[in-house]
């Protein structure tokens, strides 16, 4: 049995942590943030006793210790309003549409970032790697690689395009990404990360398995290609019509977030690798403008 085959067994005997105990949830995030219960005991200024109470079942926690053990393991809002469920206490953390008037300043500055970027792609995406919005420089790249009706009816599924399956779908970017093995072994263990810490929710690890079911993608998850890197950063190197354009990206996400919609959002922005990219890229956002 291969390590690919391994982690899918994995992936398909998580239960959904919404059904399982505080007691194996607090168990798990500990393990996870490689933490003793002496270390979490000290950190957190409660007993090892009481931390091994908890973690057998022989306590119950309150609602301000599950948000002081959660706060010091830093678990996500999404899994802390889990963890009070698990105790029956309500979620306290909202979970609101990026559209909710709540949110208008965080959309401005949203906004803002995207303008900001142009004349050079930006996105942001959900945890699931869903595209919730684009500046026009992003629009203008997505429709010179691929037509906008092909873009829609191959990769439009509920409204949402999701950015790794149109990278790893032979229909998708992958014709147009000549280091496209590079870049999909990088990103098939990104994905992965997050799937082991997302475990409540099936559809990351969903997504995880249909990529592994594309053309040249599951062996990609072995390859360490570090030897071969010429720059500490990887690029993603776009080519068509013997136009080369090689783009490296930036992750920003909201500082200290109480919304779990805010929380999972991130804004990917692309620079150009090189000064050739810059001035090519330039001229095709012009010429569109």
């Amino acid at each position: 049995m291969t390590s690919v085959d391994n982690q899918n067994n994995y992936l398909t005997g998580n239960k959904d942590m919404r059904d399982i105990s505080f007691s194996t949830l607090l168990k798990f995030w500990r393990k996870k943030r490689n933490f003793s219960q002496l270390d979490l005991a000290l950190i957190s200024n409660v007993s090892q006793r009481h931390i091994s109470f908890l973690e057998s079942g022989r306590a119950k926690p309150s609602q301000e210790m599950i948000l002081q053990l959660s706060t010091v393991l830093d678990i996500p809002l999404r899994e802390r309003n889990i963890m009070l469920s698990s105790v029956g206490f309500t979620p306290i953390y909202s979970q609101r549409d990026l559209s909710s008037p709540v949110l208008e300043p965080v959309r401005r500055a949203i906004d803002f970032i995207l303008q900001q970027q142009e004349p050079f792609p930006a996105l942001v995406i959900d945890r699931y790697w869903n595209l919730f919005e684009s500046n026009y420089a992003c629009q203008i790249l997505l429709k010179w690689l691929i037509n906008p009706d092909d873009l829609q009816a191959n990769f439009c599924i509920d409204g949402k395009i999701n950015m790794m399956r149109l990278m790893f779908h032979p229909q998708g970017l992958k014709p147009f990404v000549s280091n496209w093995e590079e870049v999909t072994a990088l990103l098939i263990k990104r994905v992965y990360r997050e799937v082991i810490v997302d475990t409540h929710n099936q559809d990351s690890a969903n997504l995880f398995r249909e990529l592994q079911t594309y053309v040249d993608v599951s062996h990609t998850y072995l390859q360490n290609n570090s030897q071969n890197w010429q720059v500490p950063l990887l690029t993603v190197n776009f080519l068509k019509n013997g136009l080369n354009l090689n783009f490296f990206s930036t992750i920003t996400t909201l500082g200290t977030p109480c919304d779990i919609t805010l929380q999972e959002l991130r804004i990917e922005s692309f620079f150009p690798a090189d000064t050739a990219t810059e001035e090519n890229f330039k001229k095709i956002f012009h010429q569109q403008e």
